[in-house]
C-alpha cells in the first residue's frame, strides 16, 4: 500500500509539473510580440535603410532594409521605448504599452539632420550651412506639408508662405510676389536652373510649372541669390524635382498620384518612377490636369478653365568622379482668361502655350567631397498664342532660350570657409506676331559670380558679387517710334550682397542683410508700343530706361526651442530706380484699353513678416504668420500700385505619427493705400481646414489628404487679381489629394 501510494503520489507531481511546464512555455509564447514597421524620411516620405531600431530595455536590435522595413520579435510584457537612430538623421524615441498600444505595425519618421563636424559637414545635401539651417526655419515646402498644400498652380501651392502674396487673372495665370515684389524681381527656377516663360511680364501669362511632383520647394533670399540673379531684394522660388537623377538607388522607385476639387471640377493623374540600372538611373513624369470655369459666391467666372499636360525623362550616369545626365521636359497648357470689363472682350481670351526643355547636366567631383564642378546647359523651345473668341490669333509669342551656367564649389580656400565661383551666358531669340507692336528681340546676358562663407565662431559671414553685361537688340530699330529711339542697348551691372547671423545660443539666431540690387529692364518694359488684348491694356514702353537699382536691408531673429519656433523679419528697400508699368488713366480710344505706361521712379517698400509654431500642449500646435509690406513713391509718399494688404494666417493642428488635422484662417485688412486709378479692397476671413493620413500597405507608403476651402462660402477679394471687379475669389472648395509611393 504504502508503494502504491507513493507511485500515485509521483505520479500526481509528474502531472503537475507537466502542466506548469507547459503553462509556462505557454505563457511565454504569448509575451512573444511581433513588431513590424516602416522607417520614413519626414521631409520625402521615402524609405530609409539601414536605421538601428533598437529596444533599450533588452538591447535587441534590428536594422531597417532597402524599403525601410523591419521585423522585431520581444519577450515583454511590460511598457518598453523604442530608439530609431540614423547617420543623417534626427533620433527618434518611442515608448510603447503592449497592453493599451496597437504595435501590428508602426510607421515611424526621421527628421533630416545636418552633422557638424568642424570643419567639415555631412548631410544628404551637397552643402548645408548656418544659413541653409535659418532658411529651412523659413520658407520650405517639403514632405506631407507639401503634400497636403497641393494646388493648381505654383502660387496657389505658396500661397500660405510667410510673406508671399499671389497676383493673378484668374485661376490659371498666377504668380507669386514676395513683399509687394513680383514679375523678373522673382525668378523661377527648377533644380536650381531658371525657369523661361513669360509670367514675369504680363499678369495673364501663367508660370509653366507643374508642382505637384515637386519633392521640395524654396523660397531663397541673401546673398545666394546672386549665383542666379543680380536682383538681390527680390527673391528666388526654387522647386526640387531633380529631374536628372544624381545617384542610384538601390530598388526603383514609383510613386501614383491624384488630385481632385470640386470649386472648378478640377482633376489630376500623375505618375512618376525613377528606375536604378547600376550605373544608370533613369526617371520619368507624367501629368495631366483639367479644371472647368471657377465657382465663386457670386456666380461662375467664365472662360476660366483650364487643360495641362506635362511629361519629362531624365538619364543619368553616376559613378565616382560623380554624375552626368540629360533629360527632356515637354509641357502643353490651354487656359482661359475672363472677359467682363471695360477693354475685355466679352467672353474672354483664350491663350495656348507649349515648351520643350532639353537639359544636361553633370557635376564632377574634385579632391574632397565639398569641392566639385557643376555644369548645366538648357535650351527652351516656348511658343504662347492668345486667341480672341472668333478664334483670330490676337498675340503670339515665340522663344529660343540658351542657358549655360559653370560652377565651382570649393571648400578651405584663402580664410573663407566654402563658396562657388561661377559664370552664366543666356541668349533669347524673342519673336512677336499679331495684333503686338513690340519689335522682335534678341538679348544677351553674360554674367560671373562670387558666393563666399566664413566661420567666425558665433559669427557667420555670408557675401556674394556678380557682375552681369546685357546687350538687348532689336531686329528692326526704329529712331521715329513714337515711344522714343528704339535701339541697341547695353548694360553693365555690378550686385553685391552680405549676411551677418550672431548666434546667441544653440537656438537662437540674430542677423542682418544688406545688399545692392540691379535688374536690367525687360524687352516689354523698354520696347511695347500697342494693346495687349488678353492682359486687357494697351502697354507704353520706354526705350530710355535706365537699369534698376536699389538697397536692401534686412534684421532678423530666429528662435527654435524645444515647443516654440518663431522668426521675425523687418524690411527696407530703397530703390533709386524702380521700374513700374502704371496705369496712366488714360483710354486708348481705338481699342478702348486702359493705357499702362512705363516709369523709372524712386522709390521705397517697407515691411515686416514672421511667423509662430507653438506645441502648447501635448499633440496641439498653434501656427500664426504675419506679412505686412508699405511702398510709396520717394518723392511724394504716396502709395505705390500693386502692393499687397496686411494679411497673415491663425491655426490649429493636431500631429500625431501618421496622422494630422487642423483649422485655421486666412485673413487680410482693407487694402486703401493704393495709387491713383487703383481700386481699394475691403479686408477678408475666410476658414479652412484640412486633414491628411499616411498608411502602408505591403510595401507601399499612402498619403491621402482632404482639405476644405472657404468653409462658409465667403465672398472676398484678392488685391493683386486684375479682375477683382468682375467676380470674388474661389467658394467653397474640396480638395482631395492622393499619393501612392512604392
Amino acid at each position: 500500500m504504502n508503494y502504491s501510494h507513493k507511485k500515485y503520489h509521483l505520479q500526481i507531481l509528474k502531472v503537475i509539473f507537466l502542466f506548469l511546464v507547459i503553462t509556462i512555455s505557454l505563457k511565454a509564447h504569448s509575451d512573444i510580440l511581433v513588431i513590424e514597421g516602416i522607417v520614413l524620411n519626414a521631409e520625402t516620405s521615402e524609405p530609409i535603410a539601414n536605421a538601428v531600431v533598437l529596444i533599450t530595455e533588452t538591447g535587441n536590435f534590428v536594422t531597417t532594409k532597402q524599403d525601410g522595413s523591419f521585423s522585431l520579435e520581444l519577450n515583454l510584457s511590460k511598457p518598453f521605448r523604442i530608439k530609431i537612430t540614423h547617420l543623417a538623421f534626427q533620433e527618434r524615441l518611442i515608448d510603447i504599452n503592449p497592453k493599451s498600444d496597437n504595435i501590428k505595425k508602426l510607421i515611424i519618421y526621421l527628421i533630416p539632420k545636418t552633422i557638424n563636424l568642424s570643419p567639415v559637414v555631412v548631410t544628404d545635401k551637397n552643402s548645408v550651412t548656418i544659413f541653409d539651417e535659418i532658411k529651412d526655419y523659413s520658407n520650405i515646402l517639403r514632405g506631407k506639408e507639401l503634400q497636403r498644400n497641393l494646388s493648381q498652380t505654383l502660387a496657389g501651392t505658396l500661397k500660405n508662405e510667410t510673406g508671399l502674396s499671389v497676383r493673378s487673372m484668374g485661376p490659371a495665370p498666377s504668380r507669386p510676389v514676395f513683399r509687394g515684389l513680383g514679375q523678373e524681381r522673382i525668378i523661377l527656377t527648377e533644380d536650381g536652373i531658371k525657369s523661361i516663360d513669360l509670367s514675369a511680364t504680363s499678369p495673364d501669362h501663367a508660370v509653366t510649372i507643374e508642382p505637384f511632383n515637386s519633392e521640395r520647394i524654396e523660397v531663397l533670399r541673401g546673398p545666394k541669390i546672386l549665383t542666379k540673379s543680380s536682383s538681390t531684394i527680390g527673391g528666388i522660388v526654387n522647386i526640387i524635382k531633380d529631374e536628372i537623377p544624381v545617384q542610384i538607388h538601390n530598388t526603383y522607385h514609383l510613386t501614383l498620384g491624384g488630385y481632385a476639387e470640386t470649386v472648378n471640377k478640377g482633376y489630376l493623374g500623375s505618375i512618376q518612377s525613377e528606375i536604378p540600372f547600376k550605373p544608370f538611373a533613369l526617371k520619368f513624369e507624367l501629368s495631366k490636369r483639367n479644371t472647368s470655369d471657377l465657382k465663386t459666391p457670386e456666380g461662375l467666372l467664365k472662360n476660366s478653365s483650364s487643360k495641362n499636360l506635362n511629361a519629362s525623362a531624365g538619364l543619368s550616369y553616376v559613378d565616382d568622379f560623380g554624375y552626368l545626365g540629360t533629360s527632356f521636359r515637354s509641357y502643353d497648357l490651354n487656359y482661359g482668361i475672363p472677359g467682363g470689363f471695360i477693354g475685355a472682350h466679352p467672353k474672354g481670351v483664350n491663350i495656348d502655350i507649349t515648351k520643350q526643355q532639353l537639359r544636361f547636366e553633370s557635376k564632377i567631383n574634385l579632391e574632397h567631397e565639398s569641392e566639385f564642378l557643376q555644369i548645366s546647359y538648357k535650351n527652351i523651345y516656348y511658343r504662347h498664342t492668345e486667341f480672341e473668341f472668333s478664334g483670330r490669333i490676337g498675340s503670339e509669342f515665340r522663344i529660343i532660350n540658351n542657358l549655360a551656367n559653370i560652377d565651382l564649389h570649393h571648400s578651405k580656400f584663402l580664410g573663407f570657409d566654402e563658396g562657388i565661383f561661377g559664370l552664366s551666358f543666356e541668349h533669347r531669340d524673342f519673336e512677336i506676331g499679331g495684333y503686338v507692336f513690340t519689335p522682335p528681340t534678341n538679348s544677351l546676358n553674360l554674367s560671373s559670380f562670387i558666393h563666399e562663407e566664413v566661420n567666425l565662431g558665433k559669427f557667420n559671414l555670408n557675401f556674394a558679387l556678380r557682375y552681369s553685361f546685357d546687350l538687348v537688340k532689336p531686329k528692326v530699330e526704329n529712331l521715329n517710334s513714337k515711344i522714343g529711339q528704339i535701339r541697341k542697348r547695353n548694360f553693365n551691372n555690378l550686385s553685391a550682397s552680405t549676411s551677418l547671423i550672431y548666434q546667441l545660443s544653440e537656438i537662437v539666431f540674430i542677423g542682418a542683410n544688406l545688399s545692392r540690387s540691379s535688374r536690367v529692364p525687360t524687352i516689354e518694359e523698354l520696347f511695347s508700343e500697342g494693346p495687349h488684348l488678353a492682359a486687357y491694356s494697351y502697354e507704353v514702353g520706354n526705350p530710355e530706361l535706365k537699369s534698376e537699382s536699389g538697397i536692401g536691408s534686412e534684421l532678423f531673429v530666429y528662435h527654435k526651442f524645444e515647443k516654440l519656433n518663431f522668426n521675425l523679419n523687418f524690411f527696407y528697400n530703397n530703390f533709386s530706380y524702380f521700374i513700374i508699368p502704371r496705369n496712366s488713366g488714360e483710354i486708348n480710344y481705338q481699342t478702348f484699353l486702359p493705357v499702362y505706361k512705363t516709369f523709372g521712379v524712386a522709390a521705397v517698400l517697407y515691411g515686416f513678416d514672421g511667423s509662430v509654431n507653438w506645441n502648447f500642449y501635448n499633440n496641439l500646435f498653434l501656427l500664426h504668420s504675419i506679412s505686412y509690406t508699405k511702398g510709396v513713391f520717394r518723392e511724394n509718399s504716396k502709395p505705390l500700385p500693386q502692393i499687397p494688404p496686411l494679411k497673415g494666417i491663425t491655426g490649429i493642428q493636431y500631429k500625431v505619427e501618421n496622422l494630422s488635422f487642423g483649422f485655421n484662417c486666412d485673413w487680410a485688412l482693407r487694402q486703401n493705400n493704393v495709387d491713383i486709378f487703383e481700386q481699394p479692397t475691403s479686408g477678408y476671413l475666410i476658414f479652412n481646414s484640412f486633414a491628411q493620413y499616411l498608411f502602408y500597405i505591403n510595401d507601399s507608403v499612402n498619403s491621402i489628404s482632404l482639405g476644405i476651402d472657404n468653409i462658409f462660402n465667403r465672398s472676398y477679394r484678392n488685391h493683386l487679381s486684375r479682375i477683382k471687379s468682375v467676380l470674388p475669389e474661389a467658394g467653397f472648395n474640396i480638395r482631395l489629394i492622393y499619393k501612392l509611393m512604392l
